[in-house]
Formats: structure tokens, C-alpha cells, sequence
């Protein structure tokens, strides 16, 4: 067998993605743009997921090493990427709100009423829209998980259907048939290359949003403990 023959066996994908024509063209590139889409949103969730990771642990280490609330506001403001120090700035806030709502003039935390349950409910809908902003993005990534297999499947069976308008009776079948059903099987492979990595991201990014969300429930528990505690004890 000479060198060159084994080689003739081989399917050159991309060369096969070219000489696609008509829907399946359409269907390969629409694959390889939700492809291209999903791995920049990989890229975009895991850096910013790494920075949200590093200044949630420094905001707590703060939050809980420092002796006032002063100091803990400034913390989550040179940590505002941290979905922890997001909520307690909102809760920060509606302190001071309910402070200046009820005319008191002593500073934060010298036992001034804010309003406990306004807190509690303004910490509740920090946790929901913290939540909504990590979960920004990965939607697609879900999508094209379960839609890139079901495109890439429509694109080959086109392309199988369209194979057989090719068949003459003064060729081979093989010949006419073979070189559009192996383009029209390229759909379904690049539908599935589409589809595997955005799943198994999809399913890093929301294990890492449950966790997110738990640390966001435990600052919200720990922090109402310690309004109740030394604010509100009378309550």
C-alpha cells in the first residue's frame, strides 16, 4: 500500500465544513458561532468568578476583623465585586436610612433603632439579585447544551436528504452519495463538540453560583445575629 492511500481515508473536517453548501452551510456556522459565543463566555465567568472568589475572602476576613461598621463599609466598597460585600453594603444603607428616618443622631451601632425587619428584607432581596447577577450568562451556555445536538441533527438530516438529489445512473452510488452525507455528518459532530463543553461549564458555573449563595445565606444570618445582638436586644 503506498503512503499517500492511507491517507486518502481520512475526512478533513474543515475541509468538509467549506465544501458544505445551502442549509447545512447554515446550520455549521450558526454551530460554530453558539460554539465561539460559549467558550468567551467561559472565559468571562471563570476570570471573574476567580476575582469574585479572592475579594469574598477578603471581605469576610474584614467583616469579621474589624472593630466597626465604618470600617466594614469601606471594605465593600474597595470590594464591590464580591456579591457578600454587595449586600452588605444595601444593608448598610438601609440603616442608615431608617436612622435618618427616625431622627436619631447618634453614629451606626450605638443602639440606634433601624428597623430590623427592614433589614432582614432588604438582605433577602440583596441574596435574590446577587444571585440573578452571578447567574448572568450562563443561560446560553444551558441552551446551547441542549439545542447544539438537535441543530447539528436537523443540519445532517437535510444534508442526507439533499444526498440523494446527487444519485445518477451513469455513476456510482458511493461516488455521488458519499462525499454529501459525510458533509451532512460533520453537523452532527460539530453540534456535539458544541455541546459537551458548554454543558460541563454550565455545570461548574451554577456548582460555584450554589456555593456563592450559601456563603451569602451565611453572611445574612451571621450579620442579622449581630444587629440582634448588640442592637437590638430589646426586641
Amino acid at each position: 500500500m503506498e503512503p499517500g492511500a492511507a491517507e486518502s481515508f481520512g475526512i478533513n473536517v474543515f475541509q468538509q465544513v467549506l465544501a458544505s453548501r445551502g442549509m447545512v452551510l447554515m446550520v455549521l456556522l450558526l454551530l460554530i458561532a453558539m460554539s465561539l459565543v460559549c467558550w468567551f463566555i467561559i472565559g468571562v465567568k471563570f476570570w471573574s468568578f476567580r476575582k469574585i472568589r479572592r475579594q469574598t475572602e477578603e471581605f469576610i476576613k474584614a467583616f469579621w476583623h474589624s472593630s466597626n461598621l465604618e470600617e466594614v463599609r469601606e471594605a465593600s466598597r474597595q470590594l464591590s465585586d464580591s456579591p457578600v460585600a454587595r449586600m452588605f453594603s444595601a444593608a448598610y444603607t438601609e440603616m442608615k436610612r431608617n436612622q435618618e428616618g427616625q431622627g436619631t443622631t447618634g453614629p451606626v451601632g450605638q443602639g440606634s433603632d433601624y428597623g430590623f425587619e427592614n433589614i432582614e428584607r432588604t438582605l433577602r432581596r440583596a441574596v435574590q439579585e446577587q444571585t440573578t447577577r452571578l447567574e448572568k450568562l450562563t443561560p446560553f451556555l444551558a441552551t446551547t447544551g441542549s439545542a447544539a445536538p438537535f441543530i447539528g441533527l436537523f443540519g445532517t438530516v437535510w444534508g442526507i436528504m439533499n444526498a440523494f438529489a446527487y444519485i445518477s445512473p451513469d455513476r456510482p452510488i458511493l461516488e455521488t452519495v458519499t462525499p454529501h452525507i459525510a458533509q451532512a455528518l460533520v453537523a452532527t459532530a460539530i453540534g456535539l463538540l458544541a455541546a459537551i463543553p458548554a454543558v460541563m461549564a454550565f455545570n461548574y458555573f451554577n456548582s460555584k453560583i450554589r456555593v456563592f449563595v450559601v456563603e451569602m445565606d451565611n453572611f445574612s444570618i451571621d450579620f442579622l445575629n449581630i444587629l440582634k445582638r448588640h442592637f437590638f436586644r430589646d426586641r
